[in-house]
């Protein structure tokens, strides 16, 4: 399988926040679920590496194997019916070798995660201190007084008004884009080294949804955490992120620094992502839609599995052991055919 931990460094004129360290390397990671008599296999040999206070992102259609990918990382799949298997290297650790016990001292303190839906991953009949709170009993050792000490200054980070009144209330108390605030305080409780952000602005309007990408990205500045984007809106990714990788049907077919990505995509399916967003330079009243369907991952085909879709399709697509090639440095993509791919319309 290709590595996108391979895929180079920034593009040129891009901000590098630190050396070029990597915190977090993800190696051929698999995903399967049982399904009845059958086996989904949700993510498929996926290799990326986060560098230390970078935002990397990862984008796709829904279905891809992008939230799958976030959850292995630090143990959140089902535990019975979802099997995982690679390597996901922490400071010298495997965390998929680590256990429950081991992944509880690490989950929440070094590595925190952002879910899209605020008021599923909220407790409606706690009230927000004591949200953030269990998230500091369980990782520090601060005293009660402390602990409120904390909690202020998480709300303040995270641009809450007048937090002292605002921890004593319930999350129903709180707007969708405040609710989701409150997420990424909770998140940020004990200090994490890596954030792992779930599509954190799906259900929020455009608005919002800005202030909250804003926020994610001064948080990065100012406290040089790293940053996992999942989106599955290319836009954002381009916005916030300074490298991608493109998922399709469990797999990455295409990685490259973001700003090279959006100039020079490599991938028919990254051309049909770019090509489906609306554009201000065109007058044109419709979007392209990418045609037909990706495939069901209980009955995956040999051989590349956008082919059914892909314009430039030849009949030794269906048959080659697909793999990531390197377009030019840093720049990989799953294609046969990735040096006429710019060329053409998708």
């Amino acid at each position: 399988m290709g590595d996108v931990a391979q895929s180079g460094g920034l593009a040129q004129g891009e901000n590098v926040t630190a050396a070029d360290t990597t915190v977090l390397a993800v190696e051929d990671l698999h995903v399967q679920f049982d399904v009845g008599r059958r086996t989904v296999r949700a993510v498929d040999g996926v290799s990326f590496s986060i560098r230390r206070g970078e935002i990397f992102g990862i984008v796709g259609e829904s279905g891809c194997g992008k939230s799958a990918t976030l959850r292995a990382l630090i143990g959140l799949l089902p535990p019975t019916g979802a099997h995982t298997s690679g390597r996901v290297a922490y400071e010298g650790r495997n965390l998929l070798e680590l256990g429950e016990r081991g992944l509880r001292r690490v989950r929440g303190a070094e590595i925190s995660m952002v879910f899209q839906d605020p008021m599923t991953f909220l407790n409606p009949v706690l009230r927000v201190s004591e949200q953030i709170d269990e998230a500091l009993r369980q990782h520090t050792s601060l005293g009660r007084a402390e602990r409120r000490k904390r909690a202020v200054e998480l709300m303040h980070l995270v641009g809450i008004a007048l937090p002292e009144r605002r921890l004593r209330e319930y999350p129903h108390q709180f707007s969708g884009g405040m609710r989701q605030r409150v997420l990424i305080a909770i998140a940020l409780a004990c200090g994490p080294k890596v954030l792992l952000a779930d599509e954190p602005t799906t259900a929020l309007d455009v608005t919002i949804q800005n202030q909250i990408l804003k926020l994610l990205k001064r948080l990065r500045d100012e406290l040089g955490m790293s940053i996992v984007l999942v989106s599955h809106d290319l836009g954002v990714i381009a916005q916030m992120c300074e490298r991608v990788a493109v998922m399709y049907a469990g797999q990455v077919v295409e990685s490259a620094p973001v700003r090279e990505l959006i100039r020079n995509p490599r991938h028919p399916y990254t051309v049909g992502l770019l090509s489906s967003l609306p554009r201000l330079d065109t007058d044109s009243r419709y979007l392209v839609p990418i045609p037909g369907a990706p495939p069901t991952l209980t009955e995956l085909k040999p051989g590349c599995r956008f082919a059914d879709r892909c314009p430039l399709a030849l009949d030794e697509c269906t048959e080659w052991q697909t793999e990531l090639l390197e377009a030019s440095p840093g720049h990989r993509s799953r294609c046969l055919r990735y040096e006429i791919v710019s060329a053409v319309d998708v």
